[in-house]
């Protein structure tokens, strides 16, 4: 089953009372697809849901800390739909959270330890990690500094086959002591250049909400 399926099977059945808790599980196997879904919930709840994902509607939060942080908006947006893969929904992540107290918080999947050591010095520094999921705007604040923090780290002349852009994508998702090692040309896991490539199905989609936003 693909992550994102897996992802809201758990999120559903953590809390039963969210809406759009719809998940078809016909590519699971052979066999009918069967769906699972709330009864009460609203003809048009999971459509809804999906539109909440879109992290488009972001798009002047995005340009606004991009530009403090002095890093390239369309990538921050890029990465925004990286890390739309799961719901983003308060109630959701703290209840998956409660079952993983690893698992990262806010629309930008971001962890503790990498907030509390990006917030340092910013004007959100007060700010604690917990929040992320009630505030997609601190959650883009600090994508933004982490990725200017990212890009201190990377040497002058990478040696490898990735963008400046994608390799702090890879170091957002694998963390700068891989991002290094893939600037000098160290080939990535399946899932690191996963990311890569979804960052790249992104990249127009990301372009065009920064466009419009």
């Amino acid at each position: 089953m693909r992550q994102r399926n897996r992802w809201w099977l758990v999120a559903c059945a953590l809390v039963p009372l969210a809406a759009g808790c719809t998940v078809t599980s016909g590519s699971a196997g052979p066999g009918p697809a069967t769906t699972t879904s709330r009864p009460s919930a609203p003809a048009t709840s999971s459509s809804a849901v999906v539109a909440t994902q879109d992290p488009a509607r972001f798009a002047a939060q995005v340009v606004a800390h991009a530009k403090e942080a002095g890093v390239d908006p369309h990538l921050v947006m890029a990465i925004l739909y990286n890390e739309s893969y799961k719901p983003h929904d308060p109630a959701l992540e703290r209840a998956w959270q409660r079952l993983n107290p690893d698992a990262a918080f806010g629309i930008a999947n971001m962890h503790r330890a990498t907030f509390d050591e990006t917030k340092q010095g910013h004007s959100f520094a007060g700010r604690d990690w917990q929040e992320l999921p009630d505030d997609p705007d601190l959650a883009i604040q600090a994508e933004a500094w982490y990725l200017h923090d990212l890009a201190t780290q990377l040497p002058a002349h990478p040696s490898g086959r990735y963008t400046t852009g994608e390799l702090l994508a890879l170091g957002y998702n694998t963390g700068p002591g891989n991002m290094k090692a893939f600037a000098r040309g160290t080939a990535p896991g399946a899932q690191a250049q996963s990311y890569v490539d979804n960052l790249r199905s992104n990249w127009t989609k990301a372009g065009e909400a920064i466009a419009r936003g």
